[in-house]
């Protein structure tokens, strides 16, 4: 293995050693979610020198970028975590040490090949990582914090057109999204700004009280609406590889007792 493989592999694993704990921690917005940029790796040439950490439904959502780029979604499941497409591991095994330290084991086919362990500055705004493994002396990586909760890439985010050649028209009016932090600001014939926690968030305009968010991957989210309380209407909006295209599928009930259930085509201008 290459050294820029190498160190590329040690900071996937310390970062998601640092955020696989419980879904419900990462919903209230633990420090660790966010965006951080590399200072200083040991055995690197070309290392990833950008991340970003988004909380998902069942686990976290892990962007590097650079010289080099990895994409991985990890879930809390209580078992080894796979890790498809890395060099020298396909599964992940973590424990949580301590508020601001967590130690993971990285295994290949079941073998553990190496173990790391991150530990988070009390401000939040360093990130530490230490990779060991047998016959090699250990690798030191830092991470800076660079911004707070964040998507790393926010396909939702842009001015959206119906495309009336393929659904009917709900509204004349265009759909924009704006990212905002771990979030959206959503501007239609209603509006509200929300995060991508879990939490209810008041929506003005509309027939329904409040919006719960949950970014299920990079490229869909699922929008539950309440009215009194009560459930009703859950939307998923879901945004083509090529982010040119979003498809927003309705289901619910309406204030008269009526079904609601629509397919929406929306193309980014």
């Amino acid at each position: 293995m290459n050294a820029g493989g190498t160190i590329r592999i040690f900071a996937l694993l310390g970062v998601v050693a640092v955020l696989l704990m419980g879904a419900q921690e990462l919903r209230a917005q633990d420090p660790r979610i966010g965006s951080w940029t590399l200072v200083s790796a040991q055995s690197s040439l070309n290392p990833a020198n950008k991340l970003s950490v988004t909380p998902l439904k069942d686990g976290v959502h892990v962007v590097m970028s650079g010289e080099t780029h990895l994409d991985f979604a990890a879930k809390f499941d209580g078992h080894d975590v796979a890790a498809p497409g890395n060099l020298g591991f396909n599964q992940v095994d973590v424990r949580r040490i301590d508020k601001r330290q967590a130690e993971m084991t990285e295994k290949k086919n079941g073998a553990v090949v190496a173990t790391v362990r991150d530990k988070i500055s009390s401000d939040g705004n360093e990130l530490a990582v230490t990779t060991a493994s047998q016959g090699h002396p250990d690798k030191v990586a830092v991470w800076t914090r660079s911004g707070g909760a964040k998507v790393g890439d926010n396909f939702f985010a842009g001015e959206w057109t119906e495309d009336m050649s393929k659904t009917r028209m709900r509204q004349a009016l265009p759909l924009k999204i704006d990212a905002d932090g771990g979030g959206v600001r959503f501007a239609w014939d209603y509006s509200y700004t929300a995060r991508f926690d879990g939490k209810p968030y008041d929506v003005k305009n509309s027939r329904n009280d409040t919006v719960t968010l949950v970014l299920v991957d990079a490229h869909t989210v699922d929008a539950v609406y309440r009215r009194d309380n009560q459930l009703a209407e859950t939307d998923r909006w879901v945004v083509s590889a090529d982010g040119k295209q979003m498809t927003m599928t309705s289901t619910g009930t309406l204030e008269t007792g009526q079904r609601l259930s629509e397919k929406l085509l929306f193309k980014k201008q």
